[in-house]
This record gives structure tokens, sequence and C-alpha cells, in this order.
């Protein structure tokens, strides 16, 4: 999912002091007395303590540069408050999509202690689901699609769509991220950590690590992933 801010460079820091400033039933970070203003001209005004402190962090830490692309947390706040709000339908289709090919119902055939390891993971994940959330899942062998019940994409719809615009955009963020809806619900509602939704989204990567060990660029992108499951996690319990 681009953000709004997909195309700004670094810039110079302009600013000494960075601050939370409660307002209107809302909180807005402060540079300087000044809130930093989204690419559509929005101030960053979160809608919890806890969401514009974790923003703010971000702008405090900050060097000589200001680099965006360092600093998801505020990244995924101007998504919210410039593209949620006129696509909210679309983007609970957008989650309802990926639990229609959720990836952990897509189970491998062999291995056995590959098949051992999904089981114990992902098989009390879908019951959870299905007993927490009313979401029934079909459970497929590899990696021909199965089709899903429709009852259960209109609930997943439907608990995105109920949720705030924060929330939501989290929620797509995540459900894009483990390409996972169920994942990313149970990392959204607290069942999950951060780290424990990663690593059952990686399941089958890190099991294939073990066997032939990881190269350069798969490190890399491990320590993206996993940096941004927690950021997530983060996101969602400033949210609370």
């Amino acid at each position: 999912m681009r953000g709004p801010d997909d195309t700004v460079q670094t810039a110079r820091r302009f600013y000494k002091a960075v601050e939370v400033k409660a307002e209107d039933n809302a909180f807005t970070v402060r540079l300087d007395g000044r809130p930093p203003k989204s690419p559509g001209g929005l101030a960053l005004t979160l809608p919890t303590r806890g969401l514009a402190e974790l923003v703010a962090g971000e702008w405090a830490a900050q060097a000589e540069f200001i680099r965006l692309a360092e600093m998801p947390a505020t990244r995924l706040a101007f998504t919210a408050l410039e593209k949620a709000a006129p696509v909210r339908e679309g983007l609970a289709d957008e989650v309802a999509r990926f639990a229609g090919s959720d990836a952990l119902c897509y189970f491998a055939d062999a291995p056995a202690s590959l098949v051992a390891r999904q089981n114990a993971v992902w098989g009390p994940l879908l019951d959870w689901a299905e007993t927490t959330l009313g979401l029934s899942f079909h459970r497929a062998v590899g990696v021909l699609h199965r089709q899903q019940p429709p009852e259960t994409l209109a609930r997943v719809k439907a608990l995105a769509a109920g949720l705030d615009d924060f929330s939501l955009i989290g929620l797509v963020h995540a459900t894009a991220l483990f390409g996972s809806a169920i994942l990313a619900l149970a990392l959204q509602r607290d069942h999950l950590s951060g780290l424990e939704a990663y690593e059952a989204s990686s399941l089958e990567e890190r099991f294939q690590e073990e066997q032939w060990g990881p190269d350069a660029e798969a490190i890399i992108r491990t320590e993206r992933r996993r940096d941004e499951s927690q950021m997530l996690d983060r996101w969602f319990a400033a949210l609370r």
C-alpha cells in the first residue's frame, strides 16, 4: 500500500523541540510549536495520545536530515489522514480479498516436519478465528486456490469496515505485510504480538532457511518485515 509521502525525499531537520499537544479531543504533533503537514496539507493530528507520542518519537529521533523512509508510523498516519475516509469500503474489500487466499490456509504436503510446524502454529490461529471472530476458513494442501465461504469473506469485510480510520489503515498494512487477514486481525486485537505474527507469516521461509541457510537479501528483507511488524504492534497498542 503506497502512502501519500512515498515520493518525498530527505530534507534537512528544521526544528529543535518535538511535543504532543491535546486539542479538540485529539492530539497534534508539534515541531517548535507548529504541526508538520501531510503532502495534502493536513496537520499531523492523531486520535490518541499514545499514537501521537509514537509518531512524535520518530520526528524526535531524526538527526541532521528528516528521512521519511525511516518513519513508518508517520507515513501510516499521513495515509490514514489523507486516504482512509474517502475509500473505506475499498480498504475493507482489500482485506477481504486477502482473506480469500489467506496464507494461513495453504498447508504444505511435505516434508512432514514442515507440515507439523504449520499445524502447530497455524491450526490454533484458524481455530481462534472461528471461535472468536466467527470466521470459518477452508484449509488447502498445496498451492492450488481453494474458494473460501462467501459468508466468511463478508464477515472479514464487516470487521474491517467497523474499525476507525487509523485502525483500518493499520489492518490493511498488516494484511499485505503478512499475506494474511487472520494474522492482521490477531495483531489488531492483541491476540498476537507483532513478532509472533511475523514469525507465523514467515514460517515456511524460515524453515527453508534452516535447511539451506539465508542469503544476504533475505536477511535484509527479514529485518525490514520484522521491524514493520513490531511497529504495527505499537501502532495498534497506541490505539487501544
